[in-house]
């Protein structure tokens, strides 16, 4: 298991330099420093020294990649690449263009990211098998017919609607939530409770979906058709047997999911005020904080990259069928 792991972290690491070396020439070369600060300056009324006193303040006036002017590992060191690209396979962000530190940003958003995506992320998947397993139980019925109806349905209506129609009910007409923003500590819920709420619904069509078609492959197979001339009742071979085997493909697929958790939601934090990592990277791409989408995307890299390393992990433990190849 530990040579599996290693492999997979070695299999990372050309993925991790390829996006970093992709990002680097979007940001650096299709989008100059000189073109950066035109867009922060203004391109109309801009002065070139106005142009060199924000790379010089940023850090964006050195070369790119080699520096000919420096001597030793200042060659390399003393660039553009090493201070703004390199430095973040250390995790080291280093400031904003507006001056502040992204890694205390980052430490300080991540967890009303945390509060509203782990308990929309439990409830929901609860919420889905359950629904799936009521499903399946009455499979090939009216049920079942009107089941698949509904979800579909679901999936078709716009996340913006849910959130639209939960802020004007619950929070306008009824008050019984704010209508936004987020409080630290004990109050937090009152703020919490109709994201989370609004986030369970709009992923039930497509989160059942797939569970019912995952439950009725299973309930296809010869070990549940052998129980049921055994003359064990449906319901026993539901959970007993068809609910553990389902659940194997169900770990391995939402295992993906929880590294996606720390980047919080663009849509839910933006609407609802949520100071969430989604909408720290949505207000930096509005404000064309470059440094800050850079470091978003390479943490988001890094978070999906371990998030399939757990899912192999996940998967070769569940179902020891699978060989460590």
């Amino acid at each position: 298991m530990l040579a599996y792991i290693i492999r997979r972290l070695l299999y990372a690491v050309p993925i991790l330099i390829g996006v970093n070396l992709l990002t680097f020439a979007l940001f650096f070369v299709v989008n100059t420093p000189d073109q950066m600060a035109r867009v922060q300056l203004g391109d109309k009324h801009v002065t070139e020294e106005a142009v060199t006193e924000w790379k010089v303040q940023r850090g964006y006036d050195k070369p790119l990649v080699l520096n000919s002017e420096a001597s030793g590992l200042d060659v390399v060191t003393d660039t553009i690449f090493y201070e703004k690209s390199l430095r973040l396979f250390a995790f080291d962000f280093g400031k904003s263009d507006a001056g502040r530190s992204i890694a205390a940003d980052i430490e300080q958003r991540m967890w009303p990211s945390l509060a509203v995506a782990l308990p929309t992320f439990i409830i929901g998947i609860s919420v889905n098998i359950a629904f799936a397993l009521f499903i399946v139980m009455f499979r090939a019925s009216i049920f079942d017919t009107s089941a698949m109806i509904l979800c579909v349905a679901l999936m078709s209506i716009s996340g913006v609607f849910y959130v639209i129609a939960g802020q004007f009910f619950f929070a306008r007409e009824w008050n019984l939530v704010p209508i936004s923003g987020y409080l630290p500590g004990a109050d937090a819920w009152r703020f919490l409770v109709l994201p989370v709420v609004i986030g369970v619904i709009s992923g039930i069509g497509g989160g059942t979906r797939l569970y019912r078609t995952l439950f009725l492959e299973e309930a296809s197979k010869d070990y549940a058709r052998t129980a049921r001339a055994k003359g064990v009742s449906e319901l026993t071979v539901l959970f007993r047997h068809i609910m553990p085997n389902g659940l194997i493909p169900i770990l391995t697929s939402v295992v993906v999911v929880i590294p996606s958790l720390f980047m919080g939601s663009l849509l839910i934090e933006s609407f609802f005020g949520i100071p969430g990592l989604g909408s720290y990277t949505l207000d930096a791409i509005q404000a064309q904080d470059f440094a800050i989408v850079r470091s978003m995307v390479f943490l988001g890299s890094v978070l999906y990259i371990l998030g399939l390393l757990l899912t192999d992990i996940s998967y070769t433990l569940v179902d020891p069928r699978v060989r460590l190849s």
